[in-house]
């Protein structure tokens, strides 16, 4: 696959993020986090199933018991905490500081990748980072950098927090993954296991089936969505990513995710772009633009 395609594919999987994201909070009154993780990846097993007469089970089941500690752990931090966490989070936070404070999944990539994986960064790559990331803070504070000095925070933020690095650890470690595994027995493989793990913490809330029937019921569109666009389809392009360009470039593209979020918001909610936006999206586009394609000398 061209690195072109690839781009074109994280681009893609950012913006179903991002709708995921706006999603998330709008149903946040209504939808508890721990049954929208359960709906969303039983909607993904669902639409999945299939596959598995097509693939060598055996060979995958022989392929865990023997990587079983390492799939276990990218399947508990990338099914099971990640979004459980994130959903916890737009419960108790404001939109503005769940998005800054998800900018700094790329740094923590970046900073993970050279411990873990020992990945040699160049300047301008960490130069392109930063300026991006500068780019994001502009825009969620709305060109006013001052403003920082006015935000609040909440056990919501460290949730946002806690979901950041736990994400930024599967997309270091992900890296490692065996070799028998092509993507999608990788993807089915994570999936399955990641959601055996949040099962027990789904049931432990003792949901009512009456409540759970009548949630599918009035959503199913929504899980719809998160589970085909903002799950099958996304991390299927993510991980392409880290295998194509690594996982230090691929972080970058989240930092699109607040003007996908401006762009969805001017969309569907009718909500105005401002000069600000345009502002903040040129520093994330150089900050994206110098990361990715200039090549200097690294450290």
């Amino acid at each position: 696959m061209t690195t072109q395609r690839v781009y074109i594919l994280l681009a893609l999987c950012v913006l179903f993020w991002s709708g995921n994201f706006i999603l998330g909070r709008f149903v946040s009154s209504n939808i508890q986090p721990l049954e929208l993780a359960f709906f969303r990846w039983l909607f993904v097993l669902l639409l999945t199933s299939p596959l598995l007469f097509f693939l060598d089970l055996k060979k995958i089941i022989k392929v865990y018991k023997e990587n079983f500690l390492f799939l276990t752990l990218c399947s508990f931090l990338g099914i099971t905490l990640f979004n459980t966490f994130l959903y916890i989070a737009l419960n108790f936070t404001t939109a503005t500081n769940a998005l800054l404070i998800n900018s700094i999944i790329p740094i923590l990539i970046l900073v993970f990748s050279f411990l873990i994986l020992k990945t040699r960064i160049s300047k301008i790559q960490t130069f392109g980072i930063l300026l991006s990331t500068f780019g994001v803070i502009f825009l969620i504070l709305k060109g006013d950098i001052s403003s920082i000095l006015d935000l609040s925070f909440s056990k919501g933020d460290l949730w946002v927090v806690a979901s950041s690095i736990v994400w930024a650890t599967y997309s270091t470690i992900i890296k490692l993954k065996p070799k028998e595994l092509n993507h999608i027995e990788l993807f089915l493989t994570i999936i399955y296991v990641g959601f055996i793990l949040l099962l027990p913490w789904y049931f432990y809330q003792d949901y009512t089936i009456e409540r759970e029937i009548s949630i599918l019921k009035e959503n199913w569109h929504f899980f719809l969505y998160v589970s085909f666009f903002a799950s099958l389809l996304s991390f299927y392009f993510w991980h392409t990513g880290i295998d194509t360009i690594g996982a230090e470039k691929t972080g970058q593209f989240t930092h699109l995710m607040p003007i996908f979020g401006s762009m969805l918001a001017f969309v569907f909610l009718g909500e105005r772009l401002e000069s600000f936006h345009f502002v903040g999206a040129i520093f994330i586009a150089l900050g994206i633009y110098l990361s990715l394609f200039l090549k200097k000398k690294k450290i």
